[in-house]
């Protein structure tokens, strides 16, 4: 079996990490990482609980480090190159948004305009957010105009705007990805999936913005990644492909209620009201038929199953979660 070389930058990350865990099922992928932080533990990082023999890490950052990951690509000479790298906080986008268009528009462009002119790369894979599009209410499908209305949204926006133009003006091998509310074991603790499940475990109330009433299409990692390998293989480039779950959303508060009922606790006396968000968007649900028909792509973990998932992986690794900041902690 022929061995394809792929290439995984924001390793570290929740959807990255579980991206190369899947890969690494496959004998003939050779995998690299590439991630500004240093790699994490078995708890947050899946696929370290593998034998390390078809990946290799390493510590670089997008910002600072573009020549130097350029040089490791030419070496590797990677056929497919899938890029989770972004600043992805919505919320403490309003704080520093010139550090989210640093990394998701300005490092982002210094690469890809490099990357244009190597000629061993076959696939590139975009992940960008349907975010961009603000409010998705009905069958939002990929021609959507873009509408952000966050920082966040709009430095994605942007990236996207510019990848484009290298696919009209050089053919450059563009597919781009975008997902809704990816969710499941080893998430990044302040997430509300996994912070619902430790707030009850440890007696904390679970703060639902604005009642919880926004609408999220929740979406197990695993169908995430699955959806992106066969984008990866299949896709055609050029094109974008939503990925998303076969309903119409649930409510924060229908979740976190979904979350109450798995563990045996009242929903009332675990949650509180405050104020929304600023700029949250009122519902995120998007139209994925496109990957149904084209990629043979369908979600197949339902949210039921998923959350006694998360429930159980916070149970049995409790003592480490602990250990951890349940906070959202900023990098510039």
């Amino acid at each position: 079996m022929d061995t394809r070389r792929i290439v995984v930058i924001g390793s570290n990350s929740f959807s990255g990490s579980d991206f190369i865990d899947l890969l690494l099922d496959q004998e003939s992928n050779e995998v690299m990482g590439i991630s500004r932080s240093s790699e994490k533990s078995e708890l947050f990082l899946p696929y370290k609980k593998r034998p390390q023999l078809r990946f290799q890490f390493h510590q670089m950052d997008l910002n600072k480090h573009t020549s130097e990951i350029l040089k490791l690509l030419d070496t590797f000479q990677p056929e497919y190159i899938v890029n989770f790298a972004a600043q992805s906080e919505v919320a403490p986008s309003w704080k520093h948004p010139e550090q989210w268009f640093e990394t998701n528009v300005v490092s982002l462009a210094r690469l890809m305009n490099a990357l244009k002119e190597r000629d061993y790369l076959q696939r590139y894979v975009h992940i960008s957010s349907p975010e961009v599009y603000g409010t998705c209410v009905g069958a939002v499908t990929e021609e959507m105009p873009m509408n952000p209305t966050t920082p966040y949204a709009a430095s994605k926006a942007a990236a996207d705007f510019f990848l484009f133009t290298l696919v009209k003006n050089f053919d450059f091998p563009l597919i781009m990805i975008r997902a809704t509310n990816v969710y499941g074991a080893h998430q990044q603790l302040w997430k509300i999936i996994p912070r619902s499940a430790i707030y009850m475990n440890t007696g904390q109330k679970i703060q639902l913005h604005g009642g919880g009433t926004a609408v999220k299409s929740f979406i197990h990692i695993r169908d995430v990644s699955r959806g992106e390998l066969a984008a990866m293989e299949h896709g055609r480039p050029g094109e974008i492909y939503h990925l998303s779950p076969d309903n119409d959303g649930y409510a924060v508060c229908d979740v976190v209620r979904k979350i109450c009922e798995a563990m045996r606790r009242d929903f009332e006396e675990c949650t509180e009201t405050v104020g929304e968000r600023l700029g949250q968007d009122a519902a995120y649900v998007i139209d994925s038929t496109k990957a149904n028909t084209e990629l043979g792509w369908r979600p197949e973990i339902s949210i039921d199953t998923g959350i006694s998932e998360v429930v159980d992986w916070v149970r049995a690794n409790l003592d480490a979660i602990k250990k951890e900041s349940l906070e959202y902690i900023h990098k510039a």
